[in-house]
């Protein structure tokens, strides 16, 4: 199963009909508990349980509950994503318990999907939330970090402490396996987001032959990948040496790209299987639906291009 997504908004809601998190800088993780052993599954429901051992000990909280929540490594005291992005595709048990003791993960629960065999999909998130309080998850390793009432106020705090930004839920809705939804948003406060490489382009200048210079990035539509802007930003040195050999073997022919990528930003690019994400930090969209002064930030191998939400349509 696939854990339900919040739809990016500009306006942050407000009354009684909903409740408000804190967006943590980690890995969507649902955590299943039954008889004895414990799963972890990432977004793309890939296993990723020996990664984590310091999350075993949850099997020894109830006998059977599916947890919705995020991994995060916290670095003196906020969440790292950095720490977290060495642990995605570890499958070694030994490697994994050196990584987790020097620099340990801890799960922040916020659904309860599944208790004792009972599915809680549908019943409302308030009802559904309530329930996972009275399990009162609070060990070495795991927590359930509170929800507020005044996102307003929950924002502007999130910001000055450096913390990624907020969820706001709405309190009647039920759990949608693998939707976008209306029903949750979420403000982010780096003007973050998720996009699909379609190809790139070599520096213009400089000594070294075919070195990177900048990366043709899309996010997905209704006719395929729709380019959204040029991302040299962030991509000087190593970090672009290392995509480019990243890139190397995913070499296309053509583009990707579901319409003609602008004459300028396609001239001597260098097409690929659009298979990878990267987060990108902009200043949103502009009106000829470019990012606004994108710089790469990172790849995402926690997220395949269906988990890229839309920029243009609000996603799934």
């Amino acid at each position: 199963m696939r854990p339900m997504l919040a739809t990016s908004t500009p306006t942050i809601p407000s009354g009684a009909a909903w409740i408000h998190e804190v967006k943590w800088d980690g890995m969507r993780i649902l955590a299943d508990v039954n008889g004895g052993t414990l799963r972890l599954t990432s977004r793309t429901e890939r296993d990723v349980t020996v990664a984590f051992p310091e999350l075993s000990g949850l099997v020894d909280e109830y006998a059977d509950m599916l947890l919705d929540g995020e991994i995060v490594c916290l670095d003196a005291g906020k969440p790292s994503f950095g720490l977290l992005a060495e642990r995605f595709h570890v499958t070694s048990a030994r490697r994994a318990l050196l990584l987790a003791e020097r620099s340990p993960a801890t799960l922040m629960t916020f659904d309860l999907l599944r208790l004792y065999g009972v599915d809680l999909l549908g019943r409302t998130w308030s009802d559904r939330r309530a329930t996972l309080e009275r399990l009162e998850l609070d060990g070495p390793r795991w927590q359930t970090p509170p929800t507020f009432e005044d996102g307003r106020l929950l924002h502007a705090a999130t910001r000055e402490q450096g913390l990624e930004g907020i969820v706001s839920k709405r309190t009647s809705s039920l759990y949608r396996p693998g939707v976008r939804s209306p029903d949750w948003l979420k403000s982010p406060h780096r003007g973050s987001t998720s996009v699909v490489i379609g190809g790139w382009r070599p520096e213009s200048t400089g000594t070294v032959r075919d070195r990177l210079g900048a990366v043709l990035v899309g996010t997905p539509g209704p006719e395929g990948l729709r380019f959204v802007g040029r991302v040299g930003a962030g991509l000087a040195g190593r970090a672009g040496d290392a995509l480019r050999r990243t890139l190397a073997p995913l070499e296309l022919a053509e583009s990707p790209f579901a319409q003609p990528v602008p004459r300028e930003d396609a001239a001597g690019a260098r097409w690929v299987r659009p298979v990878l994400v990267a987060d990108v930090e902009s200043l949103g969209l502009g009106h000829q639906g470019r990012l606004r002064q994108p710089a790469f930030k990172r790849l995402r191998a926690d997220l395949t291009p269906d988990d890229v939400e839309d920029l243009f349509g609000g996603g799934e």
